[in-house]
């Protein structure tokens, strides 16, 4: 492909399969599509290789050997935890993908510490290198990489299928670029709200607007108020950690939780600051749990703190789709969504499948990136070279933040400051009353209509527009499945309806944008591709 074919941000105007986004989930897509003989591009809204939450961090992956019965009585133990809403057939292809790919990154360069039992490679994922080393093996695939080229807004055809993507080139001083593909694979991640997570203000759910205003449907958009622990001077959310804890109020009194705490020590923090020292840890494993996850301890290196032996203030920080469960529905094969020609990987994605309504953390949601990512890259091969995307009249299907109705609205900070009072504070977010969800509805509806009507750049196409779109969208949909799901099952905690009711062992699937319509949905166990 000549350069000379290629647009601003390097892109052609036709190709086979468009990525959209570079982390784990996106590469992994571009490199099954190309391996499938597509043509492909991959578009980051960053740097791909360095931007996105694994990139900036690290993680076990959920990976289980085929001999004996472990992986079996993982699915039977992540089904329970889940609220019975996973797919045991999915999450068994997973695991075997999983295993595969492993063995994939060894053979490609990344040096896997051998266990000191088995000497199997361990499935321990350093953020830099993993990604270093995804991005150097997409380009040496032929995928041409779009770096710094957030798209904006999907194309559809009269049929409503999807038939590329439209963005800009931020190297460009915001160039447009257009491109049409037989298949687009939505790989962007979720929505953290710029919650201020470690390598997470890149996931503003831009992806997932832009699949739903093509009539993409959602699910598990309730399993959303995942919090993760962080000093309070770090934004590191890494939970593996804090298994060798012990939690005190700020005067020293120890606190009566677990290591493992979770909702009781998010309680504990709305009654009064709390901190926490890693004394549970022998001297024999610290050297280990330095060497493991490096990147957990830089905070409080630059910060001073021995943890092991001091207590450091700890806060909670909202993670929402992003370490939570929802996502844009994919019942398909091969992750297809709702909508002809459009695919959905990663954290863009429900992982219902895989996790019901427990958060998959790094373990799960690593495996699932590799295992969607590589499903979906597949399947768009496959299906691009059956559509005529390359003839047909390509309709732009962006709103808001792209294209305003006409009004006037406040500036996109402001959009986004208002979006975080409602989402980001645990009492509203984490424990959760349907008094509570409806009066913060009473505010996002209104936000949301301001949006639609007045929110948009005012030359060039941006993306600080969409983003806080995207967010406001993401707050109604979240509170309006969790009014629907009245009980508490997995994450989703209703103080109103403590209990978990057996009749609602179901998914709820989210649609809309100015009118959010929430209708339930048997649980559908089918074969992975």
């Amino acid at each position: 492909m000549s350069r000379r074919d290629r647009g601003p941000a390097g892109l052609p105007d036709w190709l086979d399969v468009l990525v959209l986004g570079g982390g784990p989930a996106g590469t992994w897509a571009a490199l099954a599509a190309a391996e499938a003989g597509a043509r492909v591009a991959l578009a980051d809204k960053g740097w791909c290789g360095t931007s996105g939450a694994a990139a900036a961090g690290g993680n076990n992956l959920w990976f289980l050997p085929p001999e004996g019965d472990a992986r079996e009585r993982a699915i039977a133990a992540r089904m329970r935890e889940g609220g019975d809403l996973a797919d045991p057939v999915r999450m068994a292809g997973a695991l075997a993908r999983t295993w595969e790919a492993v063995g994939e990154l060894a053979d490609a360069g990344y040096p896997f510490p051998p266990s000191r039992t088995s000497g199997r490679h361990l499935g321990s994922l350093q953020g830099p290198e993993y990604m270093r080393l995804q991005r150097r093996r997409v380009r040496r695939a032929g995928v041409v990489v779009a770096d710094q080229s957030p798209a904006v807004e999907l194309l559809v055809d009269d049929d409503g299928g999807v038939i590329g993507a439209a963005g800009v080139h931020r190297q460009a001083g915001n160039a447009p670029w257009s491109v049409r593909a037989g298949a687009v694979v939505l790989a962007t991640g979720g929505c953290a709200f710029l919650s201020g997570a470690l390598g997470c203000n890149v996931d503003t759910g831009d992806g997932t607007l832009m699949a739903v205003e093509v009539g993409a449907e959602l699910s598990g958009m309730e399993f959303s108020s995942q919090y993760g622990t962080a000093p309070a001077f770090g934004a590191q959310t890494k939970g593996l950690m804090y298994q060798f804890a012990s939690y005190f109020r700020a005067d020293g009194t120890p606190l009566d939780l677990p290591p493992m705490a979770g909702p009781a020590l998010q309680r504990a923090m709305l009654e009064g600051p709390v901190h926490a020292r890693l004394d549970r840890a022998e001297p024999d494993v610290r050297e280990a749990m330095r060497w493991s996850q490096p990147n957990f301890f830089l905070p409080f290196d630059k910060a001073g703190v021995d943890p092991f032996h001091e207590t450091f203030p700890v806060r909670a920080v909202c993670e929402g789709t992003v370490r939570g469960t929802g996502g844009v529905a994919v019942p398909g094969h091969g992750c297809a969504t709702t909508v002809p020609g459009l695919y959905a990987a990663g954290d863009a994605a429900s992982r219902e499948d895989i996790t019901g309504g427990i958060t998959g953390g790094g373990s799960h949601n690593g495996a699932w990136a590799i295992s969607s990512g590589t499903w979906a890259g597949r399947e768009a091969a496959r299906s691009a070279a059956t559509r005529r995307s390359r003839t047909a009249v390509a309709v732009p299907a962006g709103g808001a933040g792209v294209r305003p109705r006409g009004g006037r609205s406040r500036d996109a900070g402001a959009v986004v400051a208002a979006v975080q009072e409602r989402v980001l504070p645990l009492e509203l977010n984490r424990f959760r009353t349907g008094r509570g969800l409806r009066e913060s509805l009473a505010v996002l509806d209104p936000l949301w209509e301001e949006v639609r009507a007045g929110l948009g750049p005012t030359e060039r196409p941006g993306t600080r527009h969409r983003e806080a779109a995207a967010m406001v969208a993401h707050a109604r949909w979240m509170y309006r499945a969790a009014l629907a799901r009245t009980e508490s099952r997995a994450m989703h905690l209703r103080d109103d309806h403590p209990g978990t009711d057996p009749s609602q062992t179901r998914r709820l699937r989210v649609t809309g944008l100015d009118d959010v319509d929430v209708r339930p949905a048997a649980v559908v166990r089918e074969a992975a591709s």
